[in-house]
């Protein structure tokens, strides 16, 4: 079971360490962080910069926690506030990914709820330190907690454009 852990967790959280860089850099094949900022805008965020810098660096640090296996109800409810994030970008595309839909944000939410309730395994540094022993509460609270921030972030960044406004970078936000 530690080895499944184990390559669970490294997949998936390189992976979403990955997607958080493409946002920020022109590594792994991202258009640097006008590229991710221009990103937001298109999905009608507002923040600009600040936005794309707060959601790159909330995958990377997320996806190499978990990947670590530090600390993985934290690192998993950070999962589950960006791909939820990441969701409801992709959700009036409905389900299927060849649509572009929300199915590959759903696996790693979904993924980042089971290392929650499973914990990382013995080969982390969760165990490392002696912190796998979580109350039930916390692991609970992660997966209840990511995915609500996460819509909370939504539809705290959210605007409509007004009339003419092709970007949101200057609007203050609530």
């Amino acid at each position: 079971m530690d080895s499944g852990l184990l390559v669970l967790r490294l997949v998936v959280g390189l992976l979403i360490a990955g997607h958080g860089v493409q946002k920020v850099s022109f590594r792994l094949g991202g258009n640097g962080l006008a590229g991710g900022t221009e990103e937001f805008r298109r999905d009608g965020f507002c923040g600009g910069r600040l936005t794309a810098l707060a959601a790159g660096g909330s995958q990377i640090g997320a996806g190499l926690f978990l990947a670590a296996g530090l600390l993985t109800p934290l690192a998993a409810m950070a999962a589950m506030g960006v791909m939820t994030v990441a969701g409801t970008v992709k959700r009036h595309k409905g389900l299927w990914v060849q649509n572009d839909g929300y199915e590959y944000p759903l696996v790693l939410v979904t993924v980042a709820a089971a290392l929650a309730l499973t914990g990382p395994g013995r080969w982390s540094l969760d165990h490392a330190f002696g912190l796998t022993a979580w109350p039930l509460w916390v692991p609970l609270a992660a997966i209840v907690t990511g995915p609500v921030s996460g819509l909370i972030t939504r539809a705290a960044l959210t605007h409509p454009p007004a009339t003419g406004d092709t970007t949101h970078e200057e609007r203050p936000h609530a």
